[in-house]
């Protein structure tokens, strides 16, 4: 190769590296909650500014004992940010209330991303497009009105669920009702323990290992369940073995 025909290729090369745009390592979120973990891929390529956010929020703890406070089945799950102080659910309340707030973050919501099922949006005030802090919600459906300027602006996607869905939908069947003047609100708690960002392979080993004994729970409590049928089945035998003998001898 000459030494022209070497300067062409180099040039060619530097004209490709420069016209494709920088990749960005997505980040990681294990959010450990009372019902089972899931993991957020969160997209820091397209939502910088609502990434960054939650990530600070969660490696400062604040995430840490917070409830899902709104569930609303065929549409969404949202938390992070009402806790109760062990009194649940008399005692809900913001934690912004006691806990000191950075102020609202840019509404992202032109990024490109949809409010799809499994995807996750920063929740803010209806009417004030730049609120948004510590809440986040997790479409169960998908929810294309809220990628609408309804009220000047929508909502902002930053992320997505990529495994324990599973669990967002049993936290969706929770029974709700009106309590702490809010509509919505799960009758049992739904805690979040924590909210963990790592690398993926982390991640995902965390999720499977929570997911393990999360199983091994549900295993033991269908054997007590079953323990407890059989002893009652035995019983039951029993009583009727000893009708059947008394029939059998004229009621004596």
């Amino acid at each position: 190769m000459t030494f022209r025909s070497r300067l062409l290729s180099s040039l060619a090369i530097l004209l490709v590296l420069t016209l494709v745009p920088a990749t960005f390592a997505a980040q990681y979120a294990v959010v450990d909650t009372s019902d089972g973990p899931f993991i957020i891929e969160l997209d820091d390529q397209k939502a910088p500014i609502s990434v960054k956010n939650f990530e600070q929020y969660a490696k400062d703890g604040f995430y840490t004992n917070t409830v899902f406070h709104r569930v609303m089945p065929g549409f969404m799950i949202q938390g992070g940010g009402f806790d109760h102080h062990d009194n649940y659910p008399s005692g809900l309340h913001n934690k912004g209330s006691h806990v000191k707030l950075r102020p609202g973050i840019a509404n992202e919501w032109k990024n490109g991303l949809k409010n799809m099922r499994g995807t996750v949006a920063m929740a803010r005030l209806g009417g004030q497009a730049d609120s948004a802090t510590t809440q986040f919600f997790i479409n169960l459906e998908n929810n294309a009105f809220l990628d609408q300027p309804r009220d000047g602006a929508g909502y902002a996607v930053f992320g997505k669920v990529i495994a324990g869905m599973d669990v967002v939908d049993r936290i969706a069947e929770v029974p709700t009702a009106r309590l702490a003047g809010m509509a919505n609100v799960p009758t049992r708690e739904v805690r979040i323990n924590a909210v963990r960002i790592l690398p993926k392979e982390e991640a995902m080993k965390f999720a499977a290992e929570a997911e393990m004994k999360a199983a091994e729970a549900r295993v033991e409590t269908a054997r007590a369940a079953v323990t407890k049928a059989q002893a009652e089945l035995e019983a039951a035998t029993k009583a009727c073995d000893e009708l059947k003998k008394q029939a059998a001898n004229g009621g004596q």
